[in-house]
This record gives structure tokens, C-alpha cells and sequence, in this order.
């Protein structure tokens, strides 16, 4: 369940560092300069690598809600209908679920 969102985000951050010929005008519909392309994808690489080692994956997961926060926000002020964004953190979370023992005791599902 991790590897989606992982693979998506480093996708991502791939494109960011790229500079591909689509990125301006994505960024420019979005309402963000291109100069900050870069800057956002080593943060969003920054994020998942910390969410991808497993003493940090917590504080990772914490750090990519706070990163798709902010994307599902800028696609809602831009009035477009993409539920991508909100999909992965909800993977993001449920993968580190599944993995971390931790967090289990801490959210036990109670069945009756």
C-alpha cells in the first residue's frame, strides 16, 4: 500500500527536477512561478525519503499530509476536481499502517 504514493511522489519530484516542457504551464494554471519547481520537489523527496526509513516513517507520513495538504489546496483554489492528492495521503497513512506495530497499538481497530 506504500509503494503507490511513494512511486507517485518520486515521480513527482522526478518531473519537478526535469523541467519538462509541460511543467510551466501546469505550474502557471496552478498559480505557482516555475522557479519554485525545484524547491517543492526537494521537499517532496525530502518528505518520502524520511517517510521510507523506518525509525522516521511516522514523522515522514506527519510531513507528507502536511506537503498534500497543501497541493489538495492549491488544486481546490484553481477549482479543479482532482482527488488524487487526497487519495495518496490516505495511502500514505494506511501504508504505515499496515507496517508499523506502533501505530496499530496506538489505533487498535476494536471489533465486538
Amino acid at each position: 500500500m506504500s509503494a503507490v504514493p511513494v512511486l507517485m511522489l518520486l515521480v513527482s519530484a522526478g518531473m519537478k527536477f526535469a523541467q519538462g516542457p509541460g511543467l510551466a504551464e501546469g505550474f502557471a494554471h496552478l498559480g505557482w512561478p516555475v522557479s519554485k519547481a525545484v524547491g517543492l520537489g526537494v521537499l517532496e523527496l525530502v518528505c518520502t525519503v524520511v517517510y521510507l526509513v523506518p525509525r522516521t516513517s511516522v514523522l515522514g507520513a506527519i510531513l507528507l499530509t502536511g506537503y498534500l495538504g497543501g497541493a489538495t489546496a492549491t488544486h481546490v483554489r484553481v477549482d479543479d476536481a482532482y482527488f488524487a492528492t487526497p487519495l495518496l495521503g490516505a495511502l500514505v497513512w494506511g501504508g504505515l499502517y499496515m507496517r508499523d506495530e506502533r501505530l496499530r497499538a496506538l489505533l487498535p481497530f476494536v471489533t465486538k
